[in-house]
């Protein structure tokens, strides 16, 4: 298995989307990793405990999914581009951490390979019941990015979008992938590395003593540095300034959440992906995400095959959620129906965008297994009365 000087290993590969992951991060230049076994996401870190010291990086085992998800916030301010991965456990450990990452807005990704709950739930079985945990689960306001690959292949490619995004916004990225997928193996192309586009950290060119960690110009993302630099800085949980120096005030927390909150608005159209399948003109717009955007399609294939004008919307990018075009087509279309294995989460999202225009179906699922596709297709047909 030989690699590029920057790691990438190129052609051809028959991988599980746990390892296609771990080498998708690996191509983006995650350098730090920590991380705390956990089923069904253990391949990911197994991966970088044999591949990350080749490669001049470093992965820590560390005690716990708290320990983890605090030290790659020390490691991306020390300068490396950094992810940990856990499942929805471990998730719900980490949530403490994924709040104080978006208040010192650090690069960083978190991989869940989500799996049936809660607590200890189903360990080794599917599920997609951590979606509305990866929107609110931390407290406070901020808004976030999450991602849902449906397949190996987007396991690699979507894992290095994610890291982009991280670094390109300076904000934490969820990477909401499901243990079909973290376990499902395919052919997954890795292309060279000088094909592959890979976001560079924007570190500040302000003299030593001028640097302002929260200061930000029209895109409302400040610029980084890494200590030992010579850079004095402070960041911190608490309210702060543009110098990141606690400021208890109402004023200060309008204007720091605002940014904050706007770095991402404003720039919604870059984040916001899905993807269209004949939804001009459908009657009826099934809506779906992770594996089970590949389970909807037999019950869309049967539909279509008797006549029924059914369209198809895949949420690459689930949070932010597409507002604008689920609004355009709610005044268009007659139904949406759409199937997770959840007992209904992002559907929510579906209802309140959609509220006033189409009607909107749930297919949930309790998750330990995927969707009969004949439930989707009875869905389809109801959606119809």
């Amino acid at each position: 298995m030989n690699a590029d000087p920057k790691g990438v290993l190129t052609g051809a590969h028959f991988i599980d989307g746990d390892v296609a992951c771990a080498e998708g991060c690996l191509a983006a230049g995650a350098r730090f990793v920590a991380g705390y076994p956990i089923t069904p996401s253990t391949e990911i870190v197994e991966r970088y405990a044999a591949r990350i010291p080749k490669v001049g990086g470093c992965f820590i085992q560390m005690e716990d999914e708290l320990a983890a998800s605090i030290a790659i916030l020390g490691g991306a301010w020390g300068g490396k581009k950094v992810m940990t991965v856990t499942s929805g456990p471990g998730f719900s450990l980490m949530m403490e951490h994924i709040g104080l990452a978006y208040m010192l807005e650090t690069p960083c990704m978190y991989v869940n390979v989500q799996r049936g709950g809660p607590s200890t739930g189903l360990p080794t079985q599917p599920g997609q019941q951590d979606m509305m945990q990866a929107r609110f689960g931390s407290h406070g306001d901020y808004e976030v990015i999450a991602l849902s690959p449906k397949s190996p292949q987007e396991c690699f490619d979507l894992a290095i979008q994610g890291m982009n995004m991280a670094e390109k916004y300076r904000t934490p990225v969820m990477f909401m992938m499901d243990e079909c997928v973290g376990h499902m193996t395919e052919r997954v192309i890795i292309p060279d590395a000088e094909e592959i586009e890979v976001e560079p950290r924007k570190f500040t060119d302000a003299p030593v003593g001028d640097y302002l960690p929260y200061k930000a110009g029209e895109n409302c993302i400040p610029d980084m540095v890494k200590v030992g630099d010579g850079h004095r800085f402070h960041v911190t949980g608490l309210t702060h300034d543009e110098r990141g120096y606690p400021v208890m005030t109402a004023d200060c927390q309008a204007n720091m959440l605002g940014r904050m909150r706007n770095k991402l608005k404003i720039h919604e159209n870059d984040i916001i992906r899905y993807e269209e399948d004949q939804v001009d003109g459908a009657d009826i717009v099934v809506v779906a995400y992770g594996i089970t955007s590949r389970v909807t399609f037999p019950a869309i294939r049967k539909a279509r095959e008797e006549g029924l004008k059914v369209g198809f919307i895949r949420l690459v990018v689930v949070w932010p959620f597409p507002e604008e075009r689920i609004r355009e087509l709610s005044s268009k279309v007659g139904a949406f129906v759409l199937p997770e294995l959840n007992m209904g989460q992002v559907v929510l999202e579906l209802e309140r965008v959609a509220k006033g225009g189409a009607k909107v179906f749930r297919v949930p699922h309790a998750g330990g297994s995927v969707h009969n596709p004949e439930d989707i297709y009875k869905a389809i047909k109801e959606s119809l009365i």
